[in-house]
């Protein structure tokens, strides 16, 4: 209903574009831009007033999103539509692992794709409120020509209607060609916010501008007809000879943000992105969204990147607390009002559709409170676990290992990383057990052995039981391959086209699945 009356209210602008002269093209856009605006920080102050609200009454909040949950239940657990009781909630429906929610909705059978949006009202008001809060951190962010999208796919993970979408972007309407839509940011130097899907995709895109960036600036010579850009195709050469580092800032020398989705398994391109091409620039993400759907909202762009605020509404959220210095689980799941400061819990989201309460796997830190729900921060993926012989080496105790070795590694910066258990490559035959790791790199494009001794050395020391399994000769030494450019988007690729490919693309670690590590295996350089 409230997009409907707000569609209504934005036809004005488009009354007006259907008899305009041409004299009044510039009027129409700053008209049709305070049209939008207008409404949209309408939209948004309603739905931060309604955040306040049901964040004052978290437990009232939540029960009427298991209501709402319970309401829409399909199959043979809809018998539990008229009870609201959480305690009769938790004791008919156990807790399932996403895996084994995934193969009991499918009655063992391969899941359909699953979409690529959110339609639902938590990203609605992930989408309204990322805006607002955006512009009032930086104001000329969403001013006319102030943002240009550089990836098929949009950080923002509800898809607003006309004008909404063109609300201060340069990228053309409806393109999804990214060479398309590179060359469109790149004629326009007065960009002050960069949007991508994610940052793994627009990692892909710095890559890809400093390959063909010769063939870039020869496009933007060349120009529209009539309006050829050799200044600008100047400014592209010379911005790509001074190096990686700070990349963007000579490219758009008023960029002030870059916007992408938080996902699982960003942190990396994050981090490569914030150290080389986007050096001093803040990194903005409207929400943090898992395959279940958006689970937390992000209001502070000024703030340190990461930090989400777990809405009350739907979808009906869980915590689960976490043994101290384990990442078993401890006690029976807690409601957002009961989460404490400091502790770390694990998601578990309920699918309204079969009512399964999943354990989405994804742990995250409470860091702050924001009226009674809880301000958390990313930690881990529990499923990203290796274990060859039982020593359940984690995804955070692995990254930190190689974030080690990579910093002994003179001249690498570590892109994208995967590992893989040997006897899923058959690599192990006349040998103990171990590792096969494939990493992606900048600045590096040889790996001598003693680079590759030193991530086994790091993972004795971050792991004692790796150290133990070593020492005994239980498990081999971990194996380092260097992939080519372009090795994890092919990977991507691949995961994409898997059946129940969630949305966003959550980047796995650790890789099950013979065909998905052979795609890395092909592109090894070194």
């Amino acid at each position: 209903m409230l997009l409907l009356l707000l569609s209504l209210l934005l036809l004005l602008p488009l009354a007006v574009l259907l008899w305009r002269p041409r004299s009044w093209d510039a009027r129409l856009v700053r008209l049709q831009h305070r049209v939008a605006w207008g409404a949209l920080c309408w939209a948004a102050a309603w739905q931060q007033k309604r955040l306040a609200q049901s964040t004052l009454h978290a437990g009232q909040s939540q029960q009427q999103a298991l209501r709402r949950c319970l309401h829409g239940a399909q199959g043979p657990r809809c018998t539990l539509r008229g009870s609201t009781d959480i305690s009769t909630f938790r004791n008919h429906l156990p807790l399932t692992k996403a895996s084994q929610a995934q193969e009991e909705e499918s009655g063992g059978q391969p899941l359909p794709p699953t979409s690529n949006r959110y339609h639902g009202e938590a990203s609605l008001q992930a989408t309204l409120l990322g805006l607002a809060a955006l512009n009032k951190a930086y104001p000329e962010v969403l001013a006319p020509g102030g943002t240009a999208r550089v990836t098929a796919s949009s950080p923002w993970p509800y898809p607003l209607p006309w004008p909404w979408h063109d609300l201060g972007q340069v990228s053309p309407t409806g393109t999804k060609d990214p060479r398309v839509l590179l060359l469109e940011a790149l004629r326009s130097p007065g960009l002050r916010a960069l949007e991508a899907g994610t940052a793994a995709e627009l990692l892909d895109v710095f890559l890809d501008l400093e390959a063909h960036g010769e063939e870039l600036a020869e496009a933007i010579a060349a120009g529209n007809p009539g309006a050829p850009l050799p200044r600008r195709a100047a400014e592209l050469r010379e911005a790509l000879e001074q190096g990686t580092r700070g990349l963007a800032l000579r490219l758009w020398p008023k960029l002030q943000v870059v916007v992408t989705l938080d996902a699982g398994g960003q942190a990396e391109a994050v981090a490569a992105l914030g150290a080389l091409w986007c050096q001093g620039l803040t990194f903005f993400s409207p929400a943090y969204a898992a395959s279940g759907g958006v689970l937390g909202l992000s209001l502070w762009p000024e703030q340190p990147h990461g930090l989400y605020l777990l809405p009350p509404g739907a979808p009906f959220i869980e915590l689960l607390p976490l043994k101290e210095g384990t990442r078993e689980e401890a006690t029976p799941t807690v409601l957002l009002a009961e989460a404490q400061k400091g502790k770390e819990y694990e998601l578990v989201l309920t699918n309204h559709a079969s009512l399964t309460r999943c354990r989405l796997g994804d742990v995250v830190q409470v860091v702050g409170v924001y009226n009674q729900c809880p301000v958390v921060k990313f930690i881990c993926r529990l499923g990203q676990t290796l274990s060859v012989r039982g020593e359940d080496t984690g995804e955070d105790v692995f990254s930190e290992a190689l974030g080690r070795a990579v910093g002994q590694w003179p001249g690498a910066k570590l892109l994208d990383h995967s590992w893989v258990e040997s006897t899923i490559l058959d690599s192990s035959e006349g040998s103990a057990p171990h590792y096969e790791v494939f990493v992606a790199l900048k600045g590096l494009r040889n790996l001598s052995e003693e680079n590759r001794d030193k991530l086994d050395h790091c993972l004795q020391e971050t792991s004692t039981r790796y150290k133990y399994l070593r020492f005994r000769g239980s498990m081999g030494p971990a194996q380092v391959h260097l992939v080519g450019q372009g090795a994890f988007r092919e990977l991507r690729a691949a995961l994409a086209a898997c059946p129940s490919a969630p949305f966003p693309p959550e980047m796995p670690r650790v890789l099950r699945h013979r065909p998905l590590a052979q795609c890395l295996q092909r592109r090894v350089v070194s």
